[in-house]
């Protein structure tokens, strides 16, 4: 008789942004602003894993983890980006984001604490767009190159 496997969930680190560094700027120079941290682009319809690793913050503090997570995504509209769940693992951050709106540029802010009271706060770019489409869908008004045509919230117009 066959026993069922049981398998062990692994956030993906496909999508894994690390915490810019806290390197000492020698005295007299200028610092340059960091680029923006960003994932990779999502498809609206994708329910996926994204990781925020703040482990350069915590060199030094082997007894230090993620303690508490706040998140707050703009824009905030309905249809707009969900965040599904949110977990910790050691020094990472795991956020489950489903939906958004294509072409929409969204900010996912984190304001992570620790267990020692650090206190780390960051915003991700999340851009959402339509990466796969259905060829010739029934009943969905599509474009000339093929894309979908959709409402203010995403969703697909119907014919």
């Amino acid at each position: 008789m066959p026993t069922t496997a049981t398998h062990i969930w692994k956030p993906s680190t496909a999508r894994t942004i690390v915490l810019d560094s806290f390197i000492p700027i020698p005295r007299g120079s200028a610092s340059a602003v960091p680029s923006p941290l960003s994932w990779p682009i999502k498809d609206p319809t994708d329910v996926l894993d994204y990781r925020f690793d703040i482990a350069p913050a915590l060199v030094g503090n082997d007894g230090d983890a993620i303690a508490t997570i706040d998140v707050a995504i703009d824009p905030a509209n309905p249809g707009d980006l969900t965040l599904n769940s949110v977990k910790a693992d050691g020094n990472i951050a795991v956020l489950w984001l489903s939906s958004g709106i294509t072409g929409t540029i969204y900010t996912v802010t984190m304001l992570i604490t620790t267990l020692n009271g650090r206190t780390i706060s960051r915003g991700v770019v999340l851009p959402v767009l339509y990466l796969s489409v259905a060829p010739n869908a029934p009943g969905v008004l599509i474009t000339d190159a093929g894309q979908i045509i959709t409402d203010e919230s995403g969703n697909p117009i119907a014919v």
